[in-house]
């Protein structure tokens, strides 16, 4: 059996789904509150030989937690969440969390995000503001203040450390666990007038994709160089005519 090609596919293999990952962080490295994807691999041991030959699994890709940095913009309507912590907003199926914190009014007074979703409180329920009050402030514990008055506060959750989390939609994700909202603001809290940036490294991302495609290539050398050795053996023990 030639196990060289099997391991080289399965390392070109491995090879392709990082290279994804990565061209996708940077694609993302100027959005807010992206949090970077990475892929960790290990080593499928063949069942079907009689020695140890290690194959490439697929790989398993993840989404970091690591924050971002903060960069002051002075906007009323703009946060940063300090802390391991999230918040919501309304989904096609269900609340989904984000650290994105460029918020915005619509006509009706809805708070909503980018993208028109409508920012919940720590009881799952959309904020609704009065637009004509002017710009609301936002305290450390998500409070929000219009004049003398409190409107609402912005939910903050934490997820299990157990939980898996995925994407649910552009830059939003989705925990495996129920999230819990914030009791204790100590070490988590909002800072308004301020943005988390991306998470992505962009000098680590632009070497990833460098050695990705340096790896593939010899992957693809020593394809050629297993199939050719096979050719020159077929060729020297066939039957001679």
């Amino acid at each position: 059996m030639q196990n060289s090609l099997y391991v080289a596919l399965s390392s070109q293999l491995a090879l392709e789904k990082r290279l994804s990952t990565t061209a996708q962080n940077v694609a993302n490295m100027a959005t807010a509150g992206y949090r970077a994807e990475e892929t960790k691999f290990s080593a499928v041991m063949a069942q079907a030989t009689r020695g140890a030959v290690a194959f490439v699994g697929a790989g398993d890709t993840f989404i970091s937690r690591a924050a971002g940095p903060v960069t002051k913009t002075d906007s009323p309507l703009d946060i940063a969440v300090q802390g391991d912590a999230w918040l919501s907003v309304g989904g096609p199926k269900g609340p989904v969390y984000t650290r994105d914190g460029r918020l915005t009014l619509d006509a009706t007074g809805r708070l909503t995000n980018l993208a028109g979703q409508p920012v919940l409180d720590p009881g799952g329920a959309p904020l609704l503001l009065d637009p004509q009050q002017g710009p609301p402030t936002i305290g450390r514990d998500g409070s929000i203040m219009q004049g003398i008055n409190q409107v609402g506060a912005i939910g903050l959750f934490t997820f299990d450390p157990k939980a898996a989390i995925s994407r649910a939609g552009p830059n939003a994700v989705s925990p495996s666990l129920p999230a819990r909202p914030v009791q204790d603001f100590t070490r988590i809290g909002v800072v308004q007038g301020h943005l988390e940036g991306s998470n992505v490294n962009p000098i680590l991302e632009m070497t990833k994709l460098i050695t990705i495609q340096r790896a593939f290539e010899s992957a693809a050398g020593a394809t050629a160089q297993s199939e050719s050795s096979l050719t020159d053996a077929i060729k020297s023990l066939g039957p001679q005519g």
